[in-house]
């Protein structure tokens, strides 16, 4: 975690109407990840961006992180610590998730291209149990787990991360930055789920690869 002085959450003033019908409308994390799901995908065809909450809100798209992002104003509208889960990949494509718990458990609410790598349930013991949920999903010809790191973004009192009408680079750099914690997998397993996705990807070069188990703790 980093170790600053939290800043406090917005009051409800500061929100548009629009904003705020959306808050009152997502009180759960199920309910904030079906709203990402409903979103278009940002694909950041006329560059790139890392938008908050009220960014995406006025474009009505969001990529991982931005997505991450919206998730946890929301949630810290209802009570939810504003903490984001990174997982770190050999790629460099790393994944930004929303984190919370719920009795005791960990779960996850995310946007992705990959419907693997949406949310989890909070069903997990651990947060390194929580993350090797997504070991298998983040398999592709390139990625693979390596590594994750938890931020509080209330540590993050010099950026606007929730309300900014500009792009927030500096909640990228704090993610890059973030210890992270090493994952290992066996090479077995890796080269296993590779050639289960390459088959598929044979079969259905576009459709969503949903053939993992586990599927049951998916949000």
């Amino acid at each position: 975690m980093l170790n600053r002085r939290p800043s406090n959450p917005p009051a409800r003033d500061a929100f548009t109407p629009k904003e705020r019908e959306l808050i009152d409308r997502c009180r759960t994390p199920r309910q904030v990840q079906a709203f990402l799901r409903s979103l278009p995908y940002n694909w950041e065809r006329n560059g790139e961006t890392l938008r908050t909450f009220r960014g995406v809100v006025r474009n009505w798209e969001a990529h991982c992180l931005e997505g991450a992002l919206v998730a946890a104003t929301i949630m810290e509208q209802h009570g939810y610590p504003p903490l984001l889960l990174d997982i770190e990949s050999q790629d460099m494509l790393d994944h930004a998730l929303f984190l919370f718990r719920h009795r005791g458990r960990w779960g996850t609410v995310a946007r992705s291209r990959d419907a693997g790598l949406h949310g989890r349930k909070p069903a997990f013991r651990t947060v390194r149990d929580l993350v090797m949920s997504y070991v298998d999903p983040y398999v592709d010809n390139t990625a693979r787990v390596k590594a994750y790191g938890v931020a509080d973004l209330r540590t993050l009192v010099r950026v606007d991360w929730r309300l900014s009408a500009k792009n927030v680079w500096s909640v990228e750099r704090e993610l890059i930055d973030l210890p992270h914690r090493p994952i290992r997998t066996s090479d077995r397993r890796h080269q296993a789920v590779l050639r289960q996705f390459r088959a598929f990807r044979a079969k259905d070069p576009h459709g969503p690869a949903t053939f993992y188990e586990g599927k049951e703790t998916w949000l």
